[in-house]
């Protein structure tokens, strides 16, 4: 099974990897971008907030993508695979910036992809507070420089993002106990 954990910068997906991996230790874990040697210099590039232009991000995304699931996720989708973001956050990300149109959006995701998805999607969705709260404790890279209002509208666009791409996607309360986000996303894999 290929499950992807999304979510809003200081949501929780690293903790929660870090938990699944105990439940499920031959799982192949990546995360997106950057699951692979190229993936990880495109990161770079893309929090870094150099490009100008957001096509060009939008690209290095696509390019990162093509790269992921060729070289991670087809070779094992007869394992159990956990991704930290996945297409999802990419398409989500390019409807905030309003500059590709929504069929554009998914053609190329598809190109990129080969049409292989997530079967299911965990959104550990934040409050304002509670992001505005958990921003405050750290220093903050070049994507959560652009402010929470910016961060709350990828939220959200992370759910019309599931939906354009067709995807199962279940909605948890990242304010919640680490245990008890663990044990939601658990219970809804064994589903």
């Amino acid at each position: 099974m290929y499950i992807a954990i999304e979510g809003i910068d200081t949501a929780g997906k690293s903790t929660q990897i870090a938990a699944l991996s105990k439940h499920f230790i031959n799982a192949v874990i990546t995360k997106e971008p950057g699951g692979t040697t190229i993936g990880k210099e495109i990161r770079e590039m893309v929090l870094s907030a150099k490009t100008k232009s957001k096509r060009a991000e939008f690209l290095l995304f696509l390019a990162d993508r093509a790269e992921h699931v060729a070289e991670v996720i087809e070779p094992n989708l007869d394992k159990m695979i956990i991704s930290d973001r996945s297409a999802v956050s990419g398409v989500a990300y390019a409807l905030i910036q309003g500059d590709i149109d929504k069929k554009s959006l998914i053609e190329l995701n598809n190109f990129a992809t080969k049409g292989v998805y997530p079967q299911k999607v965990f959104l550990l969705r934040l409050t304002k507070e509670e992001l505005e709260f958990r921003l405050s404790q750290k220093e903050l890279d070049g994507i959560e420089l652009r402010g929470t209002e910016y961060l709350l509208a990828i939220q959200e666009a992370i759910i019309e993002a599931t939906k354009l791409l067709g995807l199962e996607l279940v909605e948890i309360d990242a304010t919640k106990s680490i245990e008890a986000i663990t044990q939601n996303i658990l219970n809804n894999i064994n589903q």
